[in-house]
């Protein structure tokens, strides 16, 4: 197994990047893994003090097989800082492995990820691996699924180049191949809903059109049955972040068995996220979560 090279994307969050930077340092596979960081540039003097001390951080890096810096002068945003990073990496390693700067691994995060990388490399059905999970125990240790999740991913050159940029075009796909509701996880999370916002302007999101993509062209992704990754984001100091989060899990420090003998979506995962989505994300989860974040104290369970 040749290691796939990881990709990093960082902005202004020094803590959020050390202790990203900590847990892959505990993998194995780190030492003989290339890391790419990709360091966006700062929007304004406010952000600019957190950009440097970043900065200041990668620089000190040891650990990793070899650590390329890419420091953008100005800012791209993420969206087109990590479509513009994994097309620059991809073309010349073939496959990568993706981490945003408020994500801790497992220390079996990078195995996980390599070993699904080579066991489906020449699997065209398969287009991305997750290394996260929703703390869903009924779940096996990988299963497929047709959806991909950003917290910790992977992918080859021969599916990153069925990525389409275009929202504009997935969103008429969807509506015209009457797919809205099956995309949507039978209409209980509303990814059509935050396709449409991304094409109106209304938020700039790579990983709903990498859904997408993906999505119509029917291809699975590898999850992991057990987070293998926990975000630490959700404290309200990134820019794509909320203060709540309602998706925390404790991260997965064994190895996980990658059984999947027939290449076809797991009908039974696919029902267990459903049934989270209902519960996270109905109408009263909403309002439950509303009280409860006013009146902490109130026993709403």
């Amino acid at each position: 197994m040749s290691p796939a090279p990881i990709l990093l994307f960082t902005y202004n969050r020094p803590s959020h990047t050390q202790q990203t930077l900590n847990a892959l340092l505990n993998n194995a596979l780190c030492s003989e893994s290339e890391l790419f960081v990709f360091s966006d540039g700062y929007k304004n003097e406010t952000d600019k003090k957190g950009v440097q001390e970043v900065r200041k951080i990668i620089h000190s890096l040891d650990g990793f097989r070899k650590v390329h810096f890419i420091e953008n002068t100005h800012n791209l945003g993420l969206a087109e800082n990590i479509i513009t990073g994994v097309t620059r990496v991809i073309g010349d390693y073939g496959k990568v492995i993706v981490l945003e700067d408020d994500l801790v691994t497992s220390p079996y995060f990078l195995t996980f990820m390599n070993e699904a990388l080579d066991m489906f490399e020449t699997e065209n059905r398969i287009g991305h691996i997750h290394g996260y999970c929703y703390p869903l125990s009924e779940l096996p240790e990988a299963f497929l699924i047709k959806w991909t999740g950003s917290w910790g991913w992977a992918t080859w050159k021969r599916a990153w180049q069925e990525f389409n940029p275009d929202g504009k075009a997935l969103l008429n796909e969807i509506k015209s191949r009457k797919l809205s509701r099956s995309f949507d996880f039978n209409g209980k999370y509303p990814y059509t809903r935050m396709l449409r916002h991304q094409v109106k302007g209304q938020n700039n999101s790579w990983a709903i059109r990498w859904n997408a993509s993906l999505f119509l062209k029917d291809m699975l992704s590898v999850n992991a049955g057990r987070s293998l990754v926990k975000n630490i984001g959700f404290d309200g100091s990134g820019t794509h972040s909320s203060s709540q989060d309602i998706y925390a899990t404790n991260l997965y420090t064994r190895k996980l068995s990658i059984n999947i003998p027939v290449i076809e979506e797991n009908e039974a995962a696919r029902k267990s996220i459903e049934r989270y989505h209902v519960k996270t994300n109905s109408f009263w989860a909403k309002v439950k979560r509303r009280i409860q974040r006013h009146f902490p104290r109130l026993p709403y369970n």
